[in-house]
């Protein structure tokens, strides 16, 4: 027992003096332990045992949830703790990139047990612990002495090889001493330099984010972008690796209810990749299973819809009045031909005739106005058709003059009062909408549909569909390839935005990368290098004309402002008189056909009488 108790005394010295140096700045600490330690911890903690992992995983949680994400573990069985961790990773909703895990070997009398030191060093080569760059092992040393040692293990962790969870022997503690032989940085992997590591970056083609598969004469490393430059200059700062994995089939993908995932999301989530890009947006679904950086940059998501046509030539007659002013004009009429009726003694003949070529200032015969009642009507008829007969005139001028067009989709209401389909080549494009309940962004979120690029770029000349695009903060846009420079000449942009949303870099839950990756993307933007690379990237491999043809397509026909009188014009006059000749003629014959009919059924009739 005096020997069990000394071990534990060396434990509670070694512990106590690591947790002084290194754990001083942990806010809390929880301890996962089989033998009660005395220890004076820095600041607030929390003690934790369970028997299975299920059971530790859910007490962890809500210690990590209240803050305490730094462990100090000493179980019969540690890999029970390592899965554990695991869990509360992707369960709690708190993240930290520098979590420190210290575990110690099970505490008897026999100090040196193989099995023990085993157990211990088992726990580098867990798939688990290879997310974790700060694990500190204390193993009982083989030396035999009066004086016990331990060896402090932590595994490689960075380097370029495969042998990242190889063991790395950093010190050696003497309890005889209390001192530790080397006194070097127990936790040394702080992310400042990864040695050649190489990092996993999912993401695909999507210009100017992403560009890949260029021509390494030109691009040495054959891939480009404003977020590729990011990791590029992430590395450089690191020292690390680039390795890219690919994802132009599901592009940014998404993650599933059975916990797996496909595209760049997915590979994230299944940690087939430490770092996506590719312009992924804070979406809450993928902030729930996954870490994100600072943001990048603000993208706004609009829309590229069909050009307004001129209108139809057959409509400019009708242009001069709005349609419940052509209504007004039809209820006018009725009304005075109704009191020009009450006026002649109720005599309908020829009212209404009368009334409307009065109220289109065409002289009548003075025989049926000879009475000061009709006269008076009639008068009050003249002084309606004049104002309006000058009304329609100066209308019907100014539409013969000026080109007119159909009405523009400037809103989003607009999109959705004329049931415009809009379109991209996958979902993402509407994960911000989906958890929105207004019914016009629901009724927007139901005219949205995914199609291949080539079936989008056929459609982009059908003026029946609309094209998501991205603004950009240096005014440039993101444009699919899929919108041809001859697609945007009948195309403009939408006045109003669908949303705005920030991109960002996504990585897991508490990624070793984030909080370095974030201290970046803070500096390129205080230094404004993230607008400079978005215009270069666009200037070097976007078509400078569709830029420049969506940039000025709510412009670009300022300049047919005025035009001089063509046959086009006048069409519709020709259309509305051919009518009236057509329909005027066939009254003719119709009346003179009933005319002839009645004339001669009259004579048959007289024929028999006689």
């Amino acid at each position: 027992m005096a020997l069990l108790a000394g071990i534990v005394r060396q434990t509670e010295i070694l512990l106590q003096a690591i947790i002084t140096s290194f754990l001083n700045s942990s806010m809390c600490i929880t301890t996962v332990m089989e033998n009660n330690l005395i220890l004076k911890l820095p600041n607030s903690f929390m003690s934790l045992y369970a028997n299975s992992s299920e059971d530790l995983s859910y007490l962890m949680l809500n210690a990590s949830e209240m803050g305490c994400s730094d462990y100090i573990v000493q179980l019969e069985e540690p890999k029970i703790f390592m899965t554990a961790f695991e869990k509360v990773i992707h369960m709690g909703n708190v993240r930290r990139s520098d979590r420190k895990i210290i575990i110690l070997p099970k505490i008897n009398e026999n100090v040196v047990n193989t099995n023990d030191k085993e157990k211990l060093l088992n726990i580098l080569s867990m798939e688990e612990t290879g997310f974790v760059a700060n694990v500190l092992l204390i193993v009982p040393s083989d030396e035999n002495s009066e004086c016990k040692t331990y060896d402090l293990i932590t595994h490689k962790f960075v380097g370029p090889g495969n042998d990242s969870k190889e063991p790395l022997y950093l010190d050696k503690w003497n309890s005889c001493r209390s001192k530790f032989h080397k006194n070097v940085n127990l936790f040394p992997h702080d992310m400042s330099n990864l040695y050649g590591k190489v990092v996993k970056v999912a993401a695909f083609t999507y210009t100017p984010y992403v560009l890949l598969d260029l021509d390494t004469n030109i691009v040495p490393q054959g891939h480009d972008g404003i977020e590729m430059r990011i990791v590029e200059e992430f590395c450089r700062w690191v020292n690390c690796t680039i390795k890219v994995v690919r994802e132009d089939e599901h592009q940014w993908g998404e993650i599933f209810n059975n916990r797996t995932g496909v595209g760049v999301i997915g590979h994230v989530f299944e940690d087939r990749a430490e770092i996506g890009i590719t312009a992924l947006y804070s979406w809450y679904e993928e902030y729930v299973a996954l870490d994100f950086s600072t943001p990048i940059l603000r993208t706004a998501i609009t829309c590229l819809v069909p050009t307004p046509r001129l209108l139809a030539s057959w409509e400019m007659p009708l242009l001069p009045f709005t349609p419940y002013m052509w209504i007004g004009i039809i209820l006018t009429i009725i009304y005075a031909s109704l009191a020009l009726i009450l006026a002649k003694g109720c005599v309908v003949d020829g009212v209404f005739l009368t009334t409307f070529g009065i109220m289109v200032t065409q002289s009548q015969s003075e025989s049926g106005f000879s009475s000061w009642r009709t006269r008076s009507v009639v008068g009050w008829i003249l002084i309606t058709g004049l104002v309006l007969n000058n009304a329609y005139g100066g209308g019907l001028a100014s539409t013969f003059t000026l080109p007119k067009y159909e009405p523009s989709i400037d809103t989003i209401q607009d999109l959705v009062d004329r049931e415009l389909t809009w379109s991209g080549t996958h979902d993402a494009w509407i994960f911000s909408l989906k958890p929105s309940h207004e019914p016009l962004i629901r009724s927007l979120v139901s005219l949205f549909r995914t199609y291949p690029a080539d079936e989008l770029k056929r459609r982009s000349f059908t003026r029946n569909i609309g094209l998501a695009i991205e603004k950009l903060p240096a005014d440039n846009f993101a444009i699919g390839d899929y919108i041809t420079k001859e697609a945007t000449l009948n195309m403009m942009i939408m006045v109003e935005e669908f949303y705005v949303e920030q991109a960002v870099v996504m990585l897991r839950k508490s990624s070793v990368y984030t909080h370095k990756i974030s201290n970046l993307i803070g500096r390129l933007q205080e230094s404004g290098l993230l607008l400079a690379w978005e215009t270069q990237v666009t200037l070097a491999y976007l078509d400078y004309e569709v830029q420049l043809n969506v940039r000025l397509s709510r412009s670009k026909r300022d300049v047919e402002t005025f035009e001089p009188l063509a046959m086009r014009h006048v069409q519709g006059i020709f259309i509305f008189y051919a009518i009236g000749i057509t329909l005027s003629l066939f009254s003719f014959l119709m009346e003179n056909f009933i005319h002839r009919k009645n004339a001669k059924k009259l004579r048959h009739n007289s024929n028999m009488t006689v």
